[in-house]
């Protein structure tokens, strides 16, 4: 547990408490007599749909729609498209309908949470024989992309004028992240699996109420899952490795959490009164997007027993428990 020390800005004591209390109910692990197996539970696994989503227009500046959004998803190859208006707010005043499109592409399975995916980030083939493999390569290409991610929310934020203790914790973030990403490197590499580099378009400069949006999906929902998910492994993964890596993992994953709201609350007062609802409304939607995609999956065996991912009943179980939060 950390320190008050560590904490740049207050702790998020809702926060806390709903997570402890959902981990609480997590079952107690008992390690005797297992044994590690020499394949390390290699078994096939599959691929499913995910998502990315852009803010680009099309090449002769119009807007997409979804005859032709396949034009705008071209940072990773995509298999259908659909597109959204995104009202936004200028420093002047005006008011305009931004282009936003959700861009679908074949992915490989097996990551419980995706962690703060930066805009751009390219798709990239995890190679690997088994499920395990396949999860921690992934899960490392994640933390690592979540290094830009945080990079880029500090510049963002100090161009919109953010407190420093909120730009001091996106970079200390990014920080934390590159440590994750050797930890995740470690556990891929024991499973013979390599990790892809991370790959990731120019960024470009954005609203606030924009950089609001991906803060709201990538940050106040994802993170928050992901903080409970690592909570969750730390205490049920089978292999000791994964639940010493997960346990150091979990609080920074927590802090981060913390961050994302911390940054809601102080930029949802300078919106608009009218962005508002806006706002809440993605976050809405993004929760119920990840609670549809943890519906239809069910993590393999292996993946449950020796990496500590939740099943998806008990996955259901945590996001409704994270309700409270993101209502």
């Amino acid at each position: 547990m950390a320190n008050d020390k560590d904490h740049l800005f207050p702790r998020n004591l809702l926060l806390r408490q709903t997570v402890a209390r959902l981990l609480f109910a997590a079952p107690v692990l008992s390690v005797i007599g297992c044994a590690e197996e020499e394949d390390g539970g290699c078994i096939p696994y599959d691929a499913y749909e995910g998502r990315y989503d852009t803010y680009d227009r099309l090449p002769d500046g119009g807007a997409p729609n979804d005859l032709n959004c396949l034009e705008v998803c071209t940072k990773i190859t995509s298999h259908r498209c659909q597109t959204h208006s995104v009202p936004t707010t200028h420093p002047d005043g005006g008011e305009t309908l931004e282009p936003y499109t959700n861009c679908y592409t074949t992915v490989p399975a097996g990551c419980a949470s995706d962690g703060r995916r930066p805009e751009g980030l390219q798709a990239a083939r995890m190679e690997a024989r088994c499920a395990l493999g396949s999860h921690f390569a992934r899960m490392a290409w994640l933390e690592a992309a979540s290094v830009p991610a945080f990079l880029r929310l500090a510049e963002e934020l100090k161009a919109h004028g953010a407190p420093a203790e909120l730009i001091r914790a996106a970079r200390r973030s990014a920080g934390e992240e590159v440590r994750h990403t050797r930890a995740a490197r470690a556990l891929a590499r024991r499973h013979g699996a390599t990790v892809p580099a991370v790959e990731v378009a120019p960024f470009s400069s954005r609203s606030l109420e924009a950089l609001l949006w991906e803060n709201a999906k990538e940050g106040c929902v994802g993170e928050t899952y992901g903080a409970l998910v690592a909570g969750w492994q730390a205490r049920t993964a089978r292999d000791a490795q994964v639940r010493e890596a997960l346990s150091r993992i979990a609080e920074d994953e927590l802090r981060h959490a913390e961050l994302s709201w911390a940054v809601e609350a102080w930029a949802t007062e300078r919106l608009a009164p009218d962005a508002r609802p806006r706002l809440r409304e993605a976050r809405r939607d993004a929760f119920h997007d990840l609670e549809r995609r943890v519906a239809r999956e069910e993590p393999d065996a292996v993946l449950v027993q020796e990496a500590g991912l939740p099943s998806r009943d008990a996955a259901l179980h945590l996001l409704q428990g994270l309700q409270v939060l993101i209502a």
